[in-house]
């Protein structure tokens, strides 16, 4: 997933942790791990949403000032669907744990 560059610092902080995306189909996937600068952001949740259910809430969680700025910069491409990904940030060397359950432990 590419980010522009002012939104960067605020995902590698963890203050951003999801995108607005306008795709032809999905063009991530839950579980993927793709890179960020020297990091990675790993996909927890992709939903298809409508334009309407974009708020300035969201917007603003998304890293913009507003509706309008998101929309201006997700709307680059020929894609009519709407998605929301959300993700966490992975700095270099991290290691991502399992959300699911415990780990066993191994008793030998």
């Amino acid at each position: 997933m590419l980010f522009t560059k002012r939104l960067r610092d605020g995902v590698r902080r963890g203050r951003i942790r999801c995108s607005v995306r306008i795709w032809k189909t999905p063009r991530v996937k839950v579980g993927g791990r793709y890179a960020m600068d020297d990091g990675s952001i790993v996909v927890d949740s992709i939903t298809p949403i409508e334009l309407s259910d974009i708020t300035c809430d969201l917007a603003r969680e998304s890293g913009f000032d507003s509706v309008d700025d998101l929309l201006g910069v997700a709307r680059h491409g020929r894609g009519d669907n709407v998605y929301l990904v959300r993700f966490h940030y992975l700095p270099p060397g991290a290691w991502d744990t399992p959300k699911r359950g415990r780990a066993r432990r191994r008793e030998w």
